[in-house]
């Protein structure tokens, strides 16, 4: 088996298929199969084959899938039309879990794929091998051919595809297509929108306010009806002309060519004469109009002068000030609050230490050892923290260190002339500032120039040999000589 996994060629890209039987890993041959693999991507990233079945099952040899009509019968690919098939050499039926394209023919493929349950060297180069199945999941995909199966090799209870994840996409390019959706046989009817309807009786002046409405409806209807309104027709404005402009005859003559005849001059004075009559009578309805809106708008109450909106504005102000110095307080407290939650949390901490020390003291073993501790630590508080000050602090410390070396050494020389020198313990030793008086001394390696064999020294010891002839007379032994002549 591993032997097979060596041939095969690396894969690049992988999807994950989830379906009623479980999670399915595929991972691609991208390179080797660029067409099959950039088809089965497109068609996950845009979800066909959700929901499609497999349906088609052959025990020990395919499971067949990734139609929508769910017969054999549907599929299409991304290219508008059944692309070719992709052959490698490396890439062969060898085994289970491996997943081609299902055609009907050569250069044939859709959409429609197949897993194969088994070795399967007949479809070799007849379909596409496009991927495999990874890890564990192969054992999910095994359960696809489980359950009853029909005479035309569909299942009984079709498992399907539930949904389509890309988790490693080798095509950065792909992006999902915008299909045009199908247009239905009967055509949607637009929803037409309701005109709103005035309810005057809403109003305190709705009577009033009705009679105006039909007055200007009924005369925009006789005077204006498919003409166009300008603002100076409907606004109440001073500034806005409400008479017709008179256009001077000798510039319009100016205008017109010399070839118009007579007749069309007098043609155009009728008309003028006509316009200027309506115009006054529609003139004398809007001014009508006109001093009603004016009667009703001195009736109303005036707006509050400039003055007044400065007071308001004031106090605006003075309220949001207000505001902040309230915000500003507020937020003080909440820090307050803050600082003293902490400082009562270390004083509990500090209760609950001194409580514990005080335990652990009943303990004889413990006692010398909080001791020492605390020493120490009322030391460590001593130190200043980081800085200058720190700094200046050592370097005192390393003079101080350097004269009670030099006072030590001076006293051990007076001891040692005056011969009061006493002996004290290892420990005592240990406790005191006597080991800063001690002194390095190294071994002499001078060669010695006559040595008293009276005096014994440290490496002296007594060599007894029993086979020495002076220690055998001594034991009254006789001595055979080796060369005495042999008679």
């Amino acid at each position: 088996m591993s032997n097979i996994y060596i041939q095969e060629p690396p894969t690049s890209g992988k999807v994950l298929l989830k379906t009623t039987v479980g999670d399915i890993d595929i991972e691609l041959w991208s390179r080797e199969c660029p067409l099959a693999c950039r088809n089965f991507i497109q068609l996950c990233m845009e979800g066909y084959y959700n929901g499609t079945l497999f349906h088609r099952v052959v025990r020990g040899f395919i499971v067949q899938g990734g139609d929508p009509n769910g017969d054999g019968t549907g599929g299409e690919s991304i290219y508008g039309h059944p692309f070719r098939d992709e052959f490698h050499s490396r890439l062969r039926f060898m085994r289970r879990g491996l997943v081609a394209m299902a055609n009907s023919g050569k250069n044939d493929n859709g959409s429609q794929f197949f897993f194969t349950m088994g070795a399967t060297p007949e479809l070799q180069n007849m379909h596409t091998l496009f991927g495999k199945v990874a890890g564990d999941t192969i054992y999910n995909m095994l359960k696809l051919e489980e359950g009853e199966i029909y005479e035309n090799e569909r299942p009984h209870f079709p498992h399907k595809i539930l949904k389509a994840e890309i988790l490693s996409n080798p095509f950065p390019d792909i992006v999902p297509r915008v299909l045009k959706a199908k247009k239905s046989g009967e055509e949607k009817q637009k929803k037409k929108k309701e005109k709103g309807v005035k309810n005057f009786g809403l109003l305190s002046f709705g009577d009033e306010a009705e009679e105006e409405e039909q007055e200007t409806t009924e005369f925009v209807q006789r005077n204006f009806a498919g003409k166009g309104k300008s603002s100076h027709d409907v606004l109440d404005d001073p500034r806005l002309s409400k008479q017709a402009v008179k256009v001077v005859e000798g510039s319009e003559e100016k205008n017109k060519t010399r070839k118009d005849s007579s007749s069309d001059s007098e043609d155009e004075e009728s008309k003028s004469k006509t316009s200027g009559r309506d115009k006054q009578l529609v003139l004398q309805e809007a001014t009508s109009v006109r001093e009603k809106l004016k009667k009703r708008n001195k009736e109303e109450p005036k707006p509050q002068s400039s003055s007044d909106s400065d007071s308001d504005f004031g106090l605006e102000s003075e309220r949001k000030k207000v505001k902040q110095e309230q915000a500003a307080k507020i937020r003080e407290e909440i820090s307050k609050l803050k600082k003293d939650y902490q400082s009562d949390k270390k004083k509990e901490r500090h209760q609950e230490e001194v409580v514990v020390k005080k335990k652990e003291a009943k303990n004889e073993v413990m006692k010398e050892f909080l001791s020492v501790q605390e020493q120490y630590s009322e030391k460590k508080k001593q130190v200043p923290k980081k800085g200058s000050s720190r700094e200046n602090f050592t370097l005192q410390l390393l003079e101080k260190f350097k004269s009670k070396l030099h006072n030590i050494k001076d006293a051990a020389d007076d001891e040692e002339a005056s011969g009061s020198k006493e002996e004290t313990n290892e420990e005592e030793d240990i406790k005191g500032d006597n080991w800063l008086s001690h002194r390095l001394q190294f071994e002499k390696n001078d060669p010695i120039l006559a040595k008293d064999a009276a005096t014994k020294d440290d490496d002296w010891y007594d060599v007894y040999d029993p086979r020495n002839p002076l220690n055998r007379r001594k034991r009254g032994e006789k001595i055979e000589r080796k060369d005495k002549p042999k008679k």
